[in-house]
Formats: structure tokens, C-alpha cells, sequence
């Protein structure tokens, strides 16, 4: 049986979260907003139980937390959102990386032919942006800055603590896209300054569909984003629709998880990782890892082995483990990947390269037994 390598793109479903959810579905089936029978208060009771799992994990408010239906509809509101307050205050320059996920890149590509000017860094070879560099293109006119805190192909964590420090004092709105970090860089997450942060549960052993949207309060009131899109005035307006409660709910079991778990839960990725590492030194198969591993999340993994194709290797390989070659919203493109492209990284390999990412529920001698036998099949390609 094929062993999943491909956690970045989504994780299994935790299966404490999934009996929670079936017996929401059965129990709580009523619309969260409906306030004049039990069946709704009990919907509501939930979600708001829910509020309180994500707001403990991050160490914020409850009232911070709106639910949206995941980590791309959350990035398109905190950057759509501000347009209104850009146009009323003249603030219309975004500065962001050309290393985001493309819910970010092409929100700001769009908000660019309305007229905002756009910053774009580049990252190091490394796989880091430049706090320093961020920092110089800030000006008077600059509404937001916009970065993802852990690198969702090569699992490189981004200075955004460094530049939330920085941001804090000036009147420059800080978002961040924690969609790989969220559950996993607990502590590093609790310390950053933020106005705005993203996430999806199906990243963290929850389901999918569903995520949520941080609005931190300054001085009692919250960053000036409007909501995207027209309804009801669920969510505050942020984001209206009826709140799928079960799902909602999902979500929260699974920060309760994460924040009951989330060392452990390191500490067996970095064992996997170091199994993996060791396996490829041991293997003799000519590698490169793509981002400096001092800057890495204990479970993603980005290789090029020389002289294989990356497309080649994983059809070959796809009855031992499931790996994949960058971001799941690119798979249908035979393109090189434009994250690694843009740490400058060589086109060849580029193309022969791969990501590995896995989670704490797996065990040992499964990944070692597909990895090796990728690697088996990776010396015949070579």
C-alpha cells in the first residue's frame, strides 16, 4: 500500500476529530443563528466552544476568531477587505514576497490593476526573505505587509517575528499566512505581532472546508477590513453564510489537539526527518535539499535528485508513497515551481526536484520502507 508523503497539501483526518464531528452532525444540526429554539442555541454553543479552541491555541480573544472556509478565502478578505480603508486613506502599497501561496499572489495581482502598488521580494537562496530588505521598502504610503510564516514547498519559516517587532510600531497592517505553521510553531505563533492572521484546518488533522480568520484588536478596535462578500450578517459581516457547524467544530477539536500535542508532535517529525536525512546520506544518490534546514519545520522535506526528473520519479513511485513536486493548487502545471525559481535555484534542478511532508500519526518503518524504495527507483532514473 502506497504510504502518504503529502501532508503539506492536506493531513487525514485526526479520528478524535471525526467522532466529534459525526456526533455534532447527528446532535447539533440546527443553524448556529437561529436564536428563538434550543436546537440553534445548541448549534451556537458549539461553534462558540470552537471560538475558544482556536482563540486558546494562538493566545487571543475569542471575539478575534471569524470562521471562513479556509485559509484562501481568509488571505482574499484581509487583503480584499482594506480596500475600502486604502482608497479613504491613500495607503495603497502592499508589500509582500513572490514566494506566497497564490491566494495571496494573485489577490495582490489583482488589487495591483486597480491601481495599489506592489513590492515584491525576492528570497534568499536559503529560502528566506529579508526582514531587512521588507523593512527598507516601507513607507509613509504602505497599507499592508503580507507574509507567510512557514513556506508551504520547502517548510522554510519566514522573519515574520522579526518583522511583527518592527511593524508594531509603525501604522503598517501585518498579516501573516500560517497556513503551514498554525498548530505546529505554537509558541512562536502565541509571540508574533500580528493584525491579521490565516489558517485551514485540514492542515492540522481537521476537516476540510473550513478555517478561520484573525482580527487582532488595537485600542479596542479591530483592523479596518470589510467583508468580500454580500448576505447575512453572520461572522459580524466578516464572512456571511450559514456556519457549518460540524465542520466549525472539527476545527476546534483539532486545536485542541494540536495545543494539547504540539510537542510531541514536533519531536516525532524531527525523528522522522533525521531518519529520512540519514537515509538519503547512507543511500549514495547525488542530492540537493532546496532551503536551509536551520530554518526548516521539523516535517517537510524539499530534495532535487540529479539527473531525475521529478515527474518521472513520482509516477514511478506511486504505488510506494505519494510525494508531490510544490503546491497542490499548481499540480495540473508542468511548470517549474516559481517558489523554488525564485530562490534562484537552477531550472534543471528545479525540475528534478521534490516534496516530502508527513505528520506524527505515521509510523517509522513505513516512511522508511517507501523512502527507500524511492530512492531504489531514483538510482535507476539517475
Amino acid at each position: 500500500m502506497s504510504v502518504y508523503l503529502d501532508f503539506n497539501s492536506s493531513t487525514p483526518i485526526d479520528e478524535r476529530v471525526l467522532d466529534y464531528m459525526v456526533e455534532v452532525y447527528r446532535t447539533s444540526y440546527g443553524n448556529a443563528d437561529s436564536r428563538t429554539h434550543t436546537v440553534g442555541d445548541a448549534a451556537r454553543q458549539v461553534v462558540e466552544t470552537a471560538r475558544k479552541q482556536v482563540a486558546s491555541i494562538l493566545c487571543v480573544k475569542s471575539d478575534e476568531v471569524f470562521f471562513t472556509s479556509g485559509a484562501t478565502e481568509s488571505n482574499n478578505i484581509a487583503i480584499q477587505g482594506l480596500k475600502e480603508y486604502a482608497l479613504q486613506t491613500g495607503k495603497k502599497h502592499i508589500i509582500t514576497s513572490t514566494i506566497e501561496h497564490k491566494a495571496v499572489l494573485e489577490t495582490v495581482k489583482h488589487l495591483e490593476k486597480e491601481g495599489f502598488e506592489v513590492s515584491w521580494v525576492r528570497p534568499e537562496r536559503n529560502g528566506r526573505n529579508s526582514a531587512d530588505e521588507i523593512k527598507m521598502l516601507v513607507r509613509d504610503d504602505t497599507l499592508l505587509v503580507s507574509l507567510m510564516h512557514v513556506n508551504n514547498e520547502t517548510g522554510i519559516i519566514q522573519p515574520v517575528q522579526e518583522l511583527g517587532d518592527f511593524l508594531a510600531e509603525k501604522k503598517v497592517l501585518f498579516h501573516i499566512d500560517a497556513t503551514q505553521s498554525f498548530g505546529k510553531l505554537v509558541e512562536e505563533l502565541r509571540a508574533i505581532k500580528y493584525d491579521m492572521l490565516s489558517m485551514s484546518a485540514h492542515k492540522i488533522g481537521g476537516p476540510q472546508g473550513v478555517g478561520a480568520l484573525v482580527l487582532r484588536k488595537k485600542r479596542y478596535k479591530f483592523p479596518p477590513v470589510k467583508g468580500i462578500m454580500y448576505g447575512g450578517q453572520q461572522e459580524h459581516g466578516i464572512r456571511p453564510g450559514t456556519i457549518p457547524v460540524a465542520l466549525v467544530a472539527g476545527l476546534g477539536k483539532a486545536c485542541e489537539i494540536a495545543e494539547n500535542e504540539y510537542l510531541q508532535q514536533q519531536e516525532k517529525c524531527m525523528r522522522i526527518k533525521k531518519m529520512i536525512l540519514k537515509l538519503l546520506t547512507e543511500s549514495g544518490v547525488v542530492y540537493e535539499i532546496n532551503g536551509e534546514q536551520k530554518f526548516c519545520i521539523p516535517s517537510t522535506l524539499n530534495l532535487s535528485f540529479t539527473g531525475v526528473s521529478s515527474e518521472a520519479l513520482m509516477l514511478s513511485t506511486k504505488q510506494y508513497c505519494g510525494v508531490s513536486n510544490g503546491s497542490a493548487c499548481n499540480s495540473n502545471s508542468y511548470a517549474p515551481s516559481y517558489v523554488l525559481m525564485a530562490m534562484g535555484i537552477p531550472t534543471e534542478q528545479v525540475e528534478n526536484s521534490i516534496r516530502i511532508s508527513w505528520g506524527d500519526k505515521m509510523e517509522y518503518e513505513d516512511i522508511r520502507r517507501a523512502f527507500k524504495e524511492l530512492l531504489t527507483v531514483a538510482k535507476k532514473l539517475s
